[in-house]
């Protein structure tokens, strides 16, 4: 808890007070007792700090924005770790609905344990009778389980299984452009471990299907010793010896990394230091952004599943894009620790797969609270693969790019899903950002960013950006001071609150089909933190040349009902076969033919 100032008397009991919400229910007006808070850090069950605020009276408590209590009178209220408080904090305990404002428990109501990961398994399909193809282009383009079946069945070992997945990394990256940097040493490192475990018994069965399994991360996500870019050419030599929670979970479950995949410059689009990443199935296509990397190596069959991100489209439309199976799970789902932040109110991890199936192991891996990200959480998930289909009821919008697959149970509804809601507020991007654009005034003004990529795009408006300083833009162009934008980016956690309600409110189907890419659709999906797997449904033909484009559909759900989505999407995938189409990656164009071994400068 912090002392308060002079300036900012509200300070103190801060971090508690953030949760509170001004349509929260009050306590009883006729209430007598004034203690409003009391604020108990439990860093140790053993040393406690009691800080008890009064106030004058309950019912001008309506808001986060309100002081508790005036600078003046808040010491001559505060007792540590002595008696001096004690019939007040009785009577505080027994306003039980004051608590609830702050989502809080009295301090001495349970026992302080920490955080412990309550997931549930999900119980994989049976996959058998799998057996080993001849050629390494059919070992490549297997799904993760069987891939997992042929490693449980000791057909092939995860050494050579990462040699070949390394091969053909190096081979077509020289065109696509989607890998930052190998990490050889360490796949062969975690293969050898894996192969390892793998001859004492059992061990596939502890571990699950992803024992062994190679896999590529986005470029923004931290792992020891690797280079962590942030696809950027200011940050290409930048190491951080730190274990990012997706990186753990990973390694937990067996997995190999093989690879750093591609990351737009800064997390945006597809263009990086080392080039643009392009679409395995038409290079005269770029893959678009920002989890370029993970989208092209896995629809070329350069990895067997790869992790990426979003902030606001950049796991769907590069999925979209490539044509291939990926899930945006539900805001909170998988930690974010020791990963490139963009909006720590946006941001989510998720799997790119070949199909729904891989994704929702990769996601069973990978989901759970992160105990250095507040904002994730062990989601109440149900089982994707023992979802009944036959109980769900499915809409479609008309923009949704579908086939219409006969899948056995499944209730699709000839009606058209509206979400009756809008955005209400223009500032939801805004933070308190006064020192983020004093240092970004700085950082024009010596012409730092002439190091950035894509400075092309708008040529124009960053030189004219170095003419004006930032504090000045922000007041003139939006008419108000930055020291109000404290204020404004209440009032829009507010709205996105309602906004949230409102979609759940109209909900009136389990799921929905639409366009993965549809740029207002992406928006709202993640400001309400709503899960979309997006699947490929067909392709078409590119006129004058024989290569084909991929068409894309999303099947969307409501938070923490990513089950929903992945059940539907394996059923139609069950009886489809887009998912398991192949681009034509050694035969890229009529001038364009890949050389073995590649001749081209592969990437640092």
């Amino acid at each position: 808890s912090q002392q308060p100032s002079k300036d900012n008397p509200t300070k103190r009991g801060g971090e508690a007070r953030r949760h509170v919400s001004s349509e929260s229910p009050l306590p009883a007006a006729e209430t007598s007792i004034n203690v409003v808070v009391v604020v108990v850090p439990v860093a140790s069950p053993n040393d406690l700090r009691i800080l008890c605020f009064y106030y004058e009276s309950l019912d001008k408590l309506s808001g986060p924005e309100v002081s508790i209590v005036d600078n003046a009178d808040s010491e001559k209220f505060e007792c540590k770790n002595s008696t001096k408080c004690s019939e007040r904090i009785h009577r505080t305990s027994l306003l039980d609905s004051a608590f609830e404002l702050l989502d809080v428990t009295f301090f001495n109501q349970t026992e302080y344990e920490p955080a412990q990961d309550m997931r549930k398994k999900f119980s994989y399909p049976s996959v058998t009778g799998v057996r080993r193809p001849e050629s390494e282009e059919d070992i490549a383009f297997m799904s993760v389980l069987e891939l997992g079946q042929l490693i449980k069945t000791k057909q092939i070992s995860s050494e050579e299984l990462t040699g070949i997945f390394l091969r053909r990394l190096k081979r077509y990256n020289p065109v696509l452009e989607a890998v930052i940097t190998y990490t050889e040493e360490l796949a062969y490192k975690q293969a050898k471990e894996a192969d390892d475990l793998l001859a004492k018994e059992y061990t596939w069965v502890t571990r699950g299907p992803l024992h062994g399994i190679p896999y590529g991360l986005k470029d923004i996500i931290a792992v020891p010793h690797y280079k962590t870019t942030w696809g950027s050419r200011t940050f290409k030599d930048q190491v951080l010896n730190i274990e990012a929670w997706v990186y753990k979970r990973l390694k937990s479950a067996g997995a190999v990394l093989v690879a750093k995949l591609v990351s737009g410059s800064l997390a945006y689009d597809d263009i990086w230091f080392g080039g643009r990443t392009r679409n395995p199935w038409n290079i005269e296509e770029y893959s678009t952004g920002s989890s370029a990397g993970p989208a092209a190596c896995t629809s070329a069959g350069m990895v067997p599943f790869a992790i990426g991100s979003e902030t606001a489209g950049s796991i769907t439309f590069p999925a979209a894009r490539c044509g291939i199976t990926a899930l945006r799970p539900t805001f909170g789902t998988v930690g974010r620790t020791g990963v490139m932040s963009i909006s720590e109110s946006l941001d989510k991890l998720g799997p790119f797969c070949r199909g729904a199936a891989d994704c929702t192991v990769v996601l069973d891996a990978i989901r759970g609270q992160d105990p250095n990200d507040l904002s994730s959480r062990n989601t109440s998930l149900d089982d994707p693969f023992k979802v009944d289909i036959a109980k769900l009821t499915v809409g479609y919008l008309d923009d949704a790019e579908m086939e219409r697959a006969s899948v056995q149970g499944c209730q699709y509804g000839s009606l058209r899903t509206e979400l009756h809601c809008r955005i209400r507020s223009r500032y939801l991007e805004f933070h308190d950002g006064r020192g983020y654009v004093g240092s970004l005034d700085e950082w024009q003004r010596s012409r730092q960013d002439d190091d950035y990529e894509a400075q092309d795009q708008w040529p124009v408006e960053l030189r004219r950006a170095r003419m004006i300083p930032a504090v000045d833009y922000v007041q003139n162009e939006y008419g108000y001071s930055i020291f109000v934008i404290r204020v404004i980016v209440q009032q829009a956690q507010r709205a996105r609150g309602k906004l949230i309600r409102e979609v759940k409110e109209s909900f009136n189907v389990d799921a929905f089909v639409g366009n993965a890419t549809d740029w207002e659709r992406v928006c709202m999906g993640n400001l309400v933190g709503m899960p979309v797997i997006v699947v490929p449904t067909g392709f078409k033909n590119i006129s004058n040349t024989r290569r084909r484009t991929t068409i894309t559909t999303g099947i969307y759900a409501l938070p923490e009902h990513d089950h929903i989505a992945l059940a539907l999407a394996m059923a139609y995938q069950s009886v489809t076969d887009h998912h398991k189409q192949r681009p034509p990656i050694d035969d890229l164009g009529p001038n364009d033919s890949i050389l073995d071994p590649p001749t081209v400068t592969i990437p640092p």
